[in-house]
């Protein structure tokens, strides 16, 4: 617990920059949820724009409105 999952469009991030990307997700759950770093797993998965819509936008984003913290405008 807790365990963070980013899906997004496919681009190249170096191992740099997720490297900072989990860093600061890490201190921003930690300080929101008073846990331990080492409790933290974070997950990052490209989809395609083609699959968006059946993979992300309506499993996770439409039926799960009432879960979510931050509504896209799109």
């Amino acid at each position: 617990m807790p365990h963070v999952k980013i899906q997004h469009f496919p681009q190249v991030l170096s191992q740099t920059a997720k490297n900072a990307l989990a860093e600061e997700i890490t201190r921003a759950i930690t300080q929101a949820l008073q846990c331990d770093a080492g409790v933290v797993s974070i997950a990052i998965e490209p989809v395609s724009a083609d699959d968006w819509q059946a993979q992300v936008y309506r499993p996770e984003i439409e039926n799960k409105k009432d879960c979510l913290i931050k509504v896209p405008n799109y």
